[in-house]
């Protein structure tokens, strides 16, 4: 533990005297795991993460690992804090971030400082990279019940923008059958075979959400073959609704959600325009519904933009889902100008 010690990162950006900034590792994922999850019991009651299932997270292969994601450790040597920047696509323009505190070191001033560091490295990583017309943020999403983080992030400038909301649904009793529109009907994802179909589709149908940015195409299949490795991925949870030959929909779901494994998570839903209206995403759900409910789950939870452009979480709501939990999202502006990102349907 000294020897860890002595290379810590020598700018400390204010953190209480005798705590040090340290570049994550894996061998760091256990304790750090034992954080996140000291916190999830202090807002939700439970423990929601897994040493397996948060792998996946800090093994990204474009991710460098202990230039942006940084762990704190008290005097003592214990982890305590951990903050995640998020910048390894073009166009550099929204840079995502994540931080969280254990419940014993909440208040002294740990907050503030891993988000002078987020923005700092935001700064450092994005702005040369981003096109010069572009304008440069930073992205932070906290759940409501982390009374001090939020107000870390109101301290350090940055603007609560949005909301998003974990829904979800008990499955108390058989899921409807679900009603395809006429000519779709569902075949499941095979892996090697539909990587680049499935990410166009999805990159294609997310477009009408705020906040989507488009990045190389490359980088969507990378990042669809990565997520695939997951221990929670099934392919035969993975649902195409095809027309033809041609993919209208898609419903990428995990087997098991990371907040608890009695509960299905449908981690990726999207129509392309053209099929939208027509009931498609509702015969989705309803599908995944009875999926996981013939594998013996209880509950299927999902995430959506309180606002979203497209209408979702009116869909969500009447297929019988409600709001879980709430999240709070936060901006900085790093550089003013084009906002690339979807703002609004066009």
């Amino acid at each position: 533990m000294l020897a860890e010690l002595e290379v810590a990162d020598t700018t400390e950006y204010g953190l209480p005297s005798g705590y040090t900034l340290h570049g994550a590792t894996l061998d760091d994922l256990p304790e750090a795991v034992a954080m996140f999850n000291a916190v999830s019991r202090q807002i939700n009651g439970r423990d929601e993460f897994t040493v397996e299932n948060y792998r996946n997270e800090w093994d990204i292969p474009v991710l460098n690992l202990p230039e942006y994601v940084k762990v704190v450790r008290a005097p003592d040597g214990q982890l305590v804090a951990c903050v995640e920047v998020w910048d390894l696509f073009d166009p550099h323009s929204r840079v995502n971030t994540w931080i969280k505190v254990h419940p014993d070191q909440q208040g002294r001033g740990i907050e503030a400082a891993l988000l002078r560091f987020a923005e700092d490295k935001a700064h450092q990583s994005a702005l040369p990279r981003a096109p010069q017309h572009a304008r440069v943020s930073l992205i932070g999403w906290v759940n409501q019940r982390e009374t001090l983080t939020n107000d870390a992030y109101t301290a350090a400038g940055f603007k609560l923008i949005r909301h998003s909301y974990h829904m979800r649904i008990e499955l108390t009793e058989v899921p409807p059958t679900p009603v395809w529109p006429e000519g779709i009907s569902l075949r499941p994802f095979v892996p090697g075979q539909d990587d680049e179909a499935v990410a166009i589709v999805d990159r294609d149908a997310f477009r009408d959400h705020w906040g989507f940015t488009e990045r190389p195409l490359e980088a969507d299949v990378q990042m669809l073959q990565h997520w695939m490795k997951s221990p929670t991925f099934d392919p035969a949870l993975w649902l195409l609704a095809v027309d033809g030959d041609r993919i209208a929909g898609i419903s990428l779901n995990q087997a098991e959600a990371d907040e608890d494994p009695n509960m299905g998570w449908v981690g990726s839903l999207g129509v392309l325009r053209e099929y939208r209206h027509k009931g498609l995403a509702t015969a989705l759900l309803h599908h995944s519904f009875g999926e996981f409910y013939r594998r013996g789950k209880t509950a299927v939870g999902l995430g959506v933009d309180a606002y979203n452009l497209t209408g979702a979480l009116r869909l969500y709501e009447r297929v019988g889902m409600h709001v879980h939990r709430k999240y709070n999202t936060y901006e900085k502006e790093l550089r003013p100008g084009v906002e690339l990102s979807t703002q609004e349907l066009k």
